[in-house]
């Protein structure tokens, strides 16, 4: 299909890209990589007045490392982010969590700036910058602010940034010596997007106890969430088979559930329950 008539920006600073997005009154919307925002305009799901494209903006690709993690730019593409050895070095989970967005195509063009801001419920970056606990540094408002990854996805399609706003920079903690990770899930196989998704890191003492767990799910709801019954639950307990599903049937706990062609709300809660029970188990087995 084609999409409805807009007008189309290409902005060489930020400061522009923002005074536009501003001039359209919510109408506009911010282009990055494009791989959502274009198919849905396509099937005129959206319908806009204008399109803000960052390509031209210096300095929003990179990826850093810092003192306590990674700084990355919102315009940095998945495959720059699975293949990168720094990401791989400081947060495996994300690296291994961008190398099963899509197809190569997809990763060669997405951007981690654009998965955030879309809040696709059943995105799979969202699931490990959630576990990571991540923060966004948001531009474009009466002044910078930082968004709490935990904070950022209100509902479907619909995320924490406020009319004009764009986020400059994505920072992740490094993950702590000795944590162990995993993300799994069950991918639509048209589209890749999770039916449902789990991340999860956990790390123990030495006796073997938990001492931090950390789970995310996406695809199940209206919008990724922390399991955060599930790390209570963990906290304190040997991550045993039996603990490790006492935790995993926790993971349902407040999530209301989608339904739609690809899965029904009970299919959803029960891939809930069973993919944190594989994730909780392969993170477990890599401790150390």
């Amino acid at each position: 299909m084609i999409p409805a008539a807009f007008e189309y920006h290409a902005p060489k600073t930020l400061r522009q890209a923002v005074a536009t997005l501003r001039r359209y009154d919510g109408e506009a919307r911010v282009l990055a990589g494009g791989m959502s925002l274009v198919p849905m305009m396509k099937l005129r799901l959206a319908n806009l007045a204008a399109v803000v494209d960052l390509a031209k903006i210096d300095g929003l690709a990179f990826i850093d490392e810092t003192a306590n993690g990674l700084a990355i730019g919102p315009m940095t593409t998945h495959y720059a982010v699975e293949s990168s050895d720094v990401v791989r070095r400081v947060a495996p989970i994300l690296a291994e969590t961008a190398a099963l967005v899509g197809d190569v195509q997809v990763r060669n063009r997405g951007t981690i700036g654009g998965s955030v801001a879309h809040a696709d419920p059943a995105a799979d970056l969202p699931a490990a910058l959630l576990a990571l606990e991540a923060t966004f540094i948001v531009a474009g408002g009466p002044r910078r602010r930082t968004i709490r990854a935990d904070k950022m996805f209100v509902d479907a399609y619909t995320s924490a940034l406020n009319e004009g706003e764009i986020i400059t920079e994505v920072r992740v903690p490094a993950m702590e010596s000795g944590t162990g990770w995993s993300y799994q899930k069950l991918a639509n196989r048209a589209s890749r997007f999770a039916v449902v998704g789990i991340a999860a890191l956990v790390a123990t003492d030495e006796a073997g106890a938990c001492t931090r767990a950390r789970v995310a799910v996406t695809g199940a709801g209206p919008a990724p969430v922390r399991a955060r019954a599930t790390e209570r639950y963990l906290v304190g307990k040997q991550l045993t088979p039996a603990n490790i599903a006492k935790a995993a049937a926790r993971a349902t706990n407040g999530i209301e559930f989608l339904g739609d062609v690809h899965g029904s709300p009970e299919y959803r809660e029960h891939l809930t329950a069973e993919l944190t029970k594989r994730a909780l188990t392969e993170a477990s087995e890599r401790i150390g």
